[in-house]
């Protein structure tokens, strides 16, 4: 694989939010990072997470922004330093966004690729008269068109989300269903140092590119953090006042822009930031979302954050739930007595403890949070994440996980859309199934002899899903279809590779003649 395929496998889903986030062509975005970058190589990426060679101006060292010093017009020029690349995608957006020079870009179709890079050319983004034509060059040789086109069938961020609730109440992310938590309330091994614990005082959720929600109405900004080397990040802190004089306090962490300041009254759904993976304390984007309590004497105390938004959920009639490795979070703090709790719910609580980890993994490659649709009249996708789900679940009780733990492998083979497989094929070193965003499989193999990707043809994928689901095979026989499966793909790989091979050394021998 070339450096420049490696560079847009990597972060082509960063593009894909900046078209949707932004209206900038996700194909722009990626051959303006490939070129500006070196596909990442270039030492200001490396070093200071720099994708598109911006330069620190006053207004980005004034508000505490980092820098680099490198030469290029001048020796020892100021250079942004991003605390991660996905920061800088960001930031790249937002100057095209608001510098009136690329005002004439945004007048323009985002599958009309060439004419923005045009555009660019000539608001004078790079001093180089081939600069339109060297980035037209690389997103024609790359096809780089579909990730437009993949950014337009999901369809624009929105700005703001009033859910189909009573008024007045929000969740903190839009949700149609649940919102996936990756991490609860309470004691965890550190995510950040490894062989500690830690007590997690809010809950972790799943975010990619979201716009972040106020949940109730008139409340007060009182904290907004843009400082991106503290813990937590960029952060926002809303304060809400009860009758009885106390306040609940909610806190948004990691954030990678901040839409509100200290003293904004802001309302139930009114975005108040983006999510993104901004802080020390974080290993990829996600919202970690705090509540704290303090009442009407000035006491505080931090609280799980599952029981507010069950107190939000039944004041507003909200349709939608916050799951945890199949188990709804809500429930325990759900009341009984109100009939609106039970509506919120609606049949999760019985769902979620009846669930499978093959269930699970499949409730959430169906979500919002996994990037991978699945359209219902789609039979080969279905069968394709089937076929995933299958594999997980193979592999857990191969392994002997408890249901806690297998639980928890769903959910990270679900967000990661990856499974290793080699404690089921002996044979090889490492295999690795990944499903991608279109609901492709693709199988990575390392042997002593070759290393491949390959993507499952249908034919592969039927034999699989047979071998998988015939209820008359234990899981031993299930474990040696699955490799016998696998050896015929490797073998038919190794195959073509001699071909390959043969067939050049005789192209050679003729040249030589």
């Amino acid at each position: 694989m070339s450096k420049s395929s490696e560079y847009v496998e990597k972060y082509a889903e960063f593009a894909i939010e900046q078209q949707r986030k932004h209206g900038i062509p996700a194909s722009v975005t990626l051959a303006q990072g490939i070129l500006e970058s070196a596909n990442g190589q270039s030492q200001l990426s490396r070093e200071c997470n720099n994708h598109f060679g911006i330069k620190a101006g006053k207004r980005w060292i004034d508000a505490g922004g980092q820098y680099g010093l490198y030469s290029d017009d001048r020796p020892n020029e100021k250079f942004c330093k991003y605390a991660s690349v996905a920061d800088s995608f960001e930031h790249h957006s937002l100057i095209l966004k608001n510098n009136s020079r690329y005002a004439p870009c945004f007048a323009l179709r985002t599958d009309d690729y060439q004419g923005w890079c045009r555009g660019l050319q000539k608001a004078g983004y790079a001093s180089s008269r081939q600069y339109a034509s060297s980035l037209i060059s690389v997103i024609d040789r790359m096809d780089l068109t579909r990730y437009d086109r993949m950014a337009a069938e999901r369809g624009p961020v929105a700005a703001t989300h009033q859910q189909e609730q009573s008024s007045g109440y929000s969740f903190p992310v839009k949700r149609d269903e649940f919102m996936l938590v990756t991490s609860p309330y309470g004691m965890r091994n550190d995510p950040v140092n490894p062989g500690q614990k830690q007590f997690h005082k809010g809950i972790d959720i799943q975010c990619r590119g979201d716009a972040l929600l106020a949940t109730e109405d008139n409340g007060k900004v009182v904290k907004a953090n843009q400082n991106v080397n503290t813990g937590g990040g960029r952060s926002v802190t809303i304060e809400y006042d009860r009758p009885n004089g106390s306040k609940y306090q909610t806190t948004y962490m990691h954030l990678s822009d901040i839409n509100v300041k200290v003293g904004d009254a802001v309302n139930a759904g009114q975005k108040i930031g983006m999510s993104g993976n901004t802080g020390t304390r974080t290993t990829g984007e996600h919202l970690h979302f705090g509540v704290r309590q303090v009442s009407a004497d000035g006491t505080a105390r931090d609280i799980d954050p599952a029981a507010y938004l069950a107190e939000i959920a039944a004041k507003g009639n909200i349709k939608v739930t916050a799951m945890h490795n199949g188990e709804n979070l809500l429930a325990k703090y759900a009341k009984p007595a109100e009939p609106e709790m039970g509506a919120a719910q609606g049949n999760d609580l019985t769902e979620a403890q009846d669930m499978s980890p093959d269930d699970w993994m499949k409730k959430i490659l169906s979500s919002e949070d996994s990037g991978v649709q699945i359209p219902s009249n789609d039979p080969v996708m279905e069968m394709a994440v089937t076929m995933f789900t299958s594999l997980m679940a193979l592999a857990v009780q191969i392994d002997g996980k408890d249901r806690e733990d297998a639980m928890a492998a769903a959910t990270d083979a679900a967000v990661n859309r990856r499974i290793d497989l080699t404690a089921l094929t002996p044979g090889l070193r490492s295999c690795i199934m990944t499903i991608q965003e279109n609901g492709n499989p693709i199988l990575s193999v390392v042997s002593d002899k070759t290393s491949f990707n390959h993507e499952l043809t249908n034919a592969e994928l039927s034999r699989l899903s047979n071998a998988l689901n015939d209820s008359t095979l234990g899981n031993e026989a299930k474990q040696q279809r699955v490799a016998g499966i696998v050896n015929n793909i490797v073998v038919g790989n190794q195959m073509s590779q001699s071909f390959n091979q043969h067939v050049g050394n005789d192209q050679t021998q003729v040249i030589q003649r």
